[in-house]
């Protein structure tokens, strides 16, 4: 059965609990530049993430550890000029939240002030309950983000799926609760079994957003450049490609290049 969808001229964080209690589902994807912010505000998408990926995708580093808080304010800045509808989420980056709770504070007032942007994601659980709960007090909205914490991935030693046995999955659970309760506006669940997700997302008031956490939960975020192709290597099993940019891009690219070669272009209708 099709769900009436409300037209929101801009989404918020009510938004988001408001879709969630209609049963309408919420779009989230990646973002770190103007020119990507403006197409993916304008294709109609709910929540922009700009995200510590940005590591990865950007700067080619092999996990999201490098970025800074510096950078993370200079990609947050790019997306907000380019959005006129979308919530702008900004992820605090390893090193700038974990270890103090005043850090954390400072740290999100940074990208707040200086970028312009709607909220900030942390990854973590009860670990980080007093850095999240500092924040929140301040007046600014947090998104929690449980299973896999790519920030943590030297502690785990691998990318593979978290909360599959018992205890660490009754430990998710609890975190998520705690999570809603302390002031959560939304809670990203990476990489975790379906069935645990859906447990979770019907547990709590808050949208549960999934990224390879199957369909039970309140909304979807994939990384843009996973999903428009342009990395041909990454491969994980909740990876929908819906082009394939890579050769597109490269096949363009090779065409210019003859181009120019030949003399071809420019040609006599393109100059002045």
């Amino acid at each position: 059965m099709s769900v009436a969808k409300k037209q929101y001229k801009r989404i918020t964080v009510k938004s988001l609990v408001e879709m969630k209690s209609h049963g309408e589902k919420i779009s989230m994807l990646t973002a770190y530049d103007f020119s990507m912010a403006r197409i993916v505000d304008q294709a109609g998408i709910d929540v922009i993430l700009v995200g510590d990926s940005a590591s990865n995708v950007i700067a080619g580093h092999e996990t999201t550890l490098p970025i800074t808080l510096d950078q993370m304010i200079y990609h947050a800045s790019s997306v907000i000029r380019g959005i006129h509808r979308s919530l702008v989420v900004v992820d605090l980056p390893f090193g700038s939240y974990q270890s103090d709770p005043k850090e954390a504070l400072r740290s999100a007032i940074r990208i707040m002030k200086e970028s312009g942007a709607h909220s900030v994601k942390l990854e973590g659980g009860s670990e980080i309950k007093e850095s999240i709960k500092r924040i929140l007090k301040a007046g600014i909205p947090v998104m929690g983000h449980l299973g896999l914490t790519p920030q943590s991935i030297y502690k785990f030693g691998t990318y593979t799926v978290r909360a599959k046995e018992e205890e660490e999955a009754e430990k998710l659970k609890e975190d998520a609760k705690m999570l809603e309760r302390i002031g959560c506006f939304a809670l990203v669940l990476e990489k975790v079994p379906a069935k645990l997700a859906k447990e979770v997302a019907e547990s709590l008031t808050i949208p549960v957003i999934g990224i390879g956490a199957g369909n039970g939960v309140d909304g979807q975020v994939l990384v843009i450049h996973d999903m428009l192709g342009m990395d041909h290597e990454f491969n994980p099993r909740f990876l929908r490609r819906y082009a394939d940019l890579n050769t597109i891009m490269t096949s363009a690219i090779k065409q210019y290049n003859d181009d120019v070669k030949s003399r071809d272009f420019p040609n006599d209708e393109e100059q002045y």
